[in-house]
């Protein structure tokens, strides 16, 4: 399309790729993204008016907002352009809806479902007193696509709207995430879980999926499953991908380590994530001390990215590798109260007896120690095999 066109030759040109089924070009034309939004000659005071005369329906409601969301954004008006992007996309519901039997607008669906996403986030930061309310309701928007594409029921079909879904669930994922309410994921994850097309899925949705799945499951504790889920994101992301990959590590790594797997430095190097190789040998050496220092210290990155909670559950890898280190010194399995109160006290740790029983209870009640406690006689009675299991072993 010649990106000086007239109204009347964008009009043309849309309406033809439409007829004719080519749903990318189409989409492309419909971008927000697209250099036709620098065209001058597709700006009016008129737009409706000048579109809806001239073009079918439904896709001349189609056009009318996205140009309307055009000269909003250029106005600087976010608020409206999330406004005309929004009724943008129930126009494109309406299309799908229409089309029973065949999926070939659904890059026209994940187009303007995306541009709605961005263009909420950026009226949610013109609007900070919004709380998230603007981006809850573009979800809204984008489930009315969702369920567009889930009732198809051509299960076997390659032109079953079914294969859309992913695309959308992953824009979910990202605003359920922005908004904090990740407990809205579940359904969406249960659908493409049981989906018979889940392995057919674009890679890059596939990777994208994992990702989000993968950080779900961390934040439930449910850490062999967000290692299943983020290595498979990492493993499969485009290794020229550098900035995604290191997103990927920021939540693999302290998933990892929970799991008794330390990263090496020269992978930490790679991807500028040296914060985490701090709290390594910290972790590794049951350093108490360190580990506040660490945490103090890279406090702003680990708020930032949302793992300081996590981070925080280091503390108890700790205490079990600081014990694990006393019951290697005592060379027996029968250790004194005393004894891992002294190493806790050597690591800063202000405790008494009481303090340090309560300590090593909750180790053996998550099964980081096997063993028990004789109150009788002060000690701490390990198991003569694997008295300390690897972490591995125990999510």
């Amino acid at each position: 399309m010649n990106p000086n066109s007239t109204l009347n030759q964008y009009i043309q040109f849309v309406e033809r790729m439409y007829r004719t089924c080519q749903g990318e070009h189409l989409a492309r034309v419909l971008s927000l993204r697209d250099d036709h939004v620098n065209n001058v000659n597709l700006r009016s005071s008129d737009i409706a008016m000048l579109v809806g005369g001239n073009c079918i329906s439904p896709l001349d409601d189609i056009i009318i907002y996205h140009l309307l969301c055009v000269q909003a954004l250029l106005a600087g008006d976010y608020m409206e352009a999330y406004s005309h992007q929004s009724q943008c996309v129930a126009a494109v519901v309406r299309v799908l809806h229409a089309q029973k039997d065949e999926n070939w607008s659904l890059s026209l669906m994940y187009t303007v479902c995306l541009d709605l996403r961005l263009v909420a986030q950026k009226a949610e930061l013109n609007e900070p007193q919004s709380n998230g309310r603007i981006l809850e309701k573009a979800a809204e928007s984008l489930l009315a696509c969702f369920r567009v594409c889930a009732a198809d029921n051509r299960t076997a079909d390659e032109n079953t709207k079914r294969l859309g879904m992913l695309n959308l669930v992953n824009q979910l994922l990202k605003v359920y995430f922005r908004i904090n309410k990740i407990h809205l994921c579940k359904p969406l994850i249960r659908a493409i879980d049981s989906s018979p097309f889940r392995d057919m899925f674009p890679l890059a949705q596939q990777i994208t999926y994992k990702y989000f799945v993968g950080r779900k499951a961390m934040f439930d504790s449910d850490y062999k499953t967000a290692d299943a889920y983020l290595s498979y994101a990492f493993q499969n992301c485009h290794c020229d991908s550098v900035k995604n990959k290191r997103l990927i590590l920021i939540y693999l790594i302290p998933v990892k380590m929970l799991l008794g797997f330390m990263p090496t430095k020269d992978l930490l190097e790679k991807y500028n994530l040296l914060q985490f190789w701090d709290l390594v040998s910290v972790v590794k050496n049951g350093d108490l001390r360190g580990i506040d220092k660490v945490m103090e210290t890279h406090e702003e990155f680990f708020i930032k990215v949302g793992i300081y909670l996590i981070v925080e559950k280091f503390k108890i890898t700790a205490y079990r590798n600081l014990f694990r280190r006393v019951y290697l010194a005592q060379k027996n399995h029968q250790i004194d109260i005393a004894c891992f109160e002294a190493a806790l006290q050597v690591m800063g740790q202000d405790v008494d007896s009481e303090e340090t029983q309560c300590i090593v209870a909750n180790l053996i009640y998550d099964g980081k120690i096997k063993g028990y406690i004789s109150y009788q006689h002060k000690k701490v009675v390990v198991s003569k095999q694997n008295a300390f299991p690897p972490l591995s072993s125990l999510y």
